[in-house]
């Protein structure tokens, strides 16, 4: 019975910089690590691809993750508080934009 280990976004970040800034080889790091090749080879195309400016792969500062990730519950919260407000307007747009029903005067 076989189950999927979960890297954090911080871990992977030093990973990939370990790799690239240390220029070490993946089977190298992938020994050390106790990480599969195959997943570090998948952390390092999606770093290329998305040319470092993903959150899962942004390397930071010591100190500034914590300061990252309270910025980023602070945005999902005003994101939510957006949506619902929203879908609220959507309501509100359907229910005034009906034709007034007999016996209702306007």
């Amino acid at each position: 019975m076989s189950f999927k280990k979960i890297y954090d976004a911080e871990f992977k970040a030093n990973t990939i910089q370990l790799i690239l800034k240390n220029k070490m080889s993946v089977i190298a790091a992938s020994r050390d690590l106790g990480v599969g090749k195959s997943t570090l080879q998948k952390w390092l195309k999606d770093h290329k691809s998305s040319n470092s400016t993903s959150q899962d792969f942004m390397i930071a500062a010591p100190g500034q993750s914590a300061v990252l990730s309270q910025d980023m519950r602070q945005l999902k919260r005003e994101n939510e508080i957006l949506r619902q407000e929203r879908d609220i307007l959507k309501k509100a747009l359907c229910i005034f934009s009906q034709a007034p029903k007999e016996g209702f005067p306007l």
